[in-house]
């Protein structure tokens, strides 16, 4: 087996090489054209995430479902459960399915349920993906989560029309562009958390997720309607970093908790101890 840092290195490089449509193909042609090598800079000046947190997402996107039902985006935000959002496509050769494969990884321990706790809305980027393929898709990763009850909480979406993918792109800061010389798309890899309302609250940029990281947002972007008290505890002491998209532990906080606690429990004390004392002058007065 190999160790952790090695196994991280090698999921970096997956995410790195999706970026840049890390085909084969792309590296060769790169090293032999000039051509090539200005598509690969165009890749990675194009390509990324601009982070547009609290922005509100537009609802009346209009969509097709994996069974072929005309939505909008504002269907999934009917009550107070935050959604995650997943831009892919779903013949990607690459860098969305090692996204998706860590997305489910990351929901198998997570202790929450979709359609229960949150919902999932994974949009194709790809206009001509049919929702016959997207019902293919649903299938397949269904069956890797291992839980057919997701099914009622993890929606696949497709649409026709380029101009609505690339408006809900803009809305969350997610840039990408169709690579005519290989016929791929050019992207990134993101988990975008979105609060009930529908306004950005975190995002996850990698292959792989952490389960903690991910149950944190979630319950944050729920206003902490979700979760147990354990969890709300928890979020005392850990900060969302947008620059690094992970949850760190803050000490700072960790000791305001601590003082509190220690004042709570002072004043406790006192209250007992004064409350032992009247009662004992009073016996005393008493006999």
């Amino acid at each position: 087996m190999y160790p952790p840092k090695f196994t991280r290195s090698v999921r970096t490089l997956i995410h790195a090489a999706g970026l840049a449509l890390a085909c084969a193909s792309i590296g060769v042609a790169a090293t032999s054209s000039s051509a090539s090598a200005q598509q690969f800079a165009r890749i990675t000046k194009e390509v990324g995430l601009e982070p547009h947190l609290d922005q509100e997402v537009p609802l009346d996107l209009a969509f097709k479902d994996e069974t072929g039902k005309s939505v909008t985006l504002g269907d999934y935000f009917q009550g107070d459960k935050p959604v995650i959002l997943t831009l892919v496509y779903f013949e990607c050769p690459m860098l969305c399915t090692q996204v998706l494969n860590g997305f489910v990884r990351s929901l198998k321990p997570l202790g929450l349920e979709p359609a229960k706790d949150f919902e999932i809305v994974t949009v194709s980027i790809n206009p001509h993906e049919t929702p016959e393929l997207a019902a293919a898709k649903k299938e397949s990763y269904l069956k890797a989560l291992g839980r057919p009850q997701a099914a009622a909480g993890w929606h696949f979406l497709t649409t026709t029309d380029d101009a609505t993918i690339h408006k809900l792109a803009d809305s969350i800061g997610y840039r990408y562009f169709y690579d005519e010389e290989i016929k791929e798309y050019a992207h990134p890899g993101v988990l975008t958390i979105l609060t009930p309302k529908a306004h950005i609250s975190r995002y996850f940029s990698d292959v792989e997720f952490s389960a903690r990281d991910l149950r944190f947002a979630l319950i944050e972007a729920s206003s902490e309607k979700i979760g147990s008290w354990t969890d709300h505890f928890l979020l005392k002491c850990y900060h969302y970093n947008p620059e690094t998209g992970k949850y760190g532990f803050v000490i700072t906080n960790v000791v305001r908790l601590l003082a509190l606690l220690t004042v709570a429990a002072l004043g406790g004390f006192m209250f007992v101890s004064l409350r032992r004392e009247r009662r004992n002058a009073h016996t005393s007065a008493n006999s």
